[in-house]
């Protein structure tokens, strides 16, 4: 039998750096836990250079899995955490596929940003059309009792938002624990499903 072609995509995180992300990324690429297993995986740093001599350094993970008995490969660009890029990071988006927009579970403020700083930079570069996952980081940290005065994000306020956003879905997940990190992955491969006609985020002007 012939050997299929993968389907690939590129799957761009954002968020505060209080989220974690990368540990999340590292997990997946070691061990996301489908029956199909992943097939390879490597990672590396992604420099882009400008006109001028400053450049920004950017996570890259490429993962080749299977979904649904199809070859599948992903790229996942990592700049969360990496306020430091502010001026550069908009150039990370050119050909995405699907956002992961990440906040932390235990910093509420990191959640406001999402509606405030995030998602207005992704609409801005990408357009409204490009699929968005809204994730909550550090899930196994939180009490299974909030309170009022617990800084916590409950799962009803991250879904309001996620709703408020017109993000695809809301998920939450724990990198220590490699929970629900599989549940992600497999969601923003999914969000492009039926979406070939629509072109990847162009590169900003």
């Amino acid at each position: 039998m012939a050997s299929q072609n993968p389907i690939r995509r590129k799957l761009v995180i954002v968020g505060d750096g209080t989220c974690m992300w990368q540990n999340i990324t590292a997990m997946f690429v070691r061990a996301w836990r489908v029956p199909q297993g992943i097939l390879r995986s490597q990672s590396h740093s992604v420099a882009i250079n400008l006109a001028n001599p400053a450049e920004a350094v950017f996570d890259n993970y490429v993962a080749e899995i299977r979904l649904d008995e199809k070859p599948v490969q992903l790229a996942l660009w990592d700049t969360a955490g990496q306020e430091e890029y502010e001026r550069l990071r908009p150039m990370s988006y050119s050909k995405s596929h699907v956002i992961l927009i990440a906040f932390a579970l235990d910093t509420p403020d990191s959640l406001e940003n999402v509606t405030t700083k995030w998602i207005e930079e992704v609409r801005s570069i990408c357009g409204p059309s490009i699929p968005v996952i809204l994730v909550g980081c550090k899930a196994d940290l939180r009490p299974q009792t909030i309170t009022p005065d617990t800084p916590w994000v409950t799962r009803e306020q991250g879904e309001r938002v996620a709703q408020a956003i017109g993000a695809r879905a809301y998920k939450e997940c724990s990198a220590l624990k490699i929970e629900g990190v599989d549940d992600v992955f497999e969601t923003a491969t999914r969000a492009r499903e039926g979406a070939a006609a629509r072109p990847p985020c162009k590169m900003p002007r």
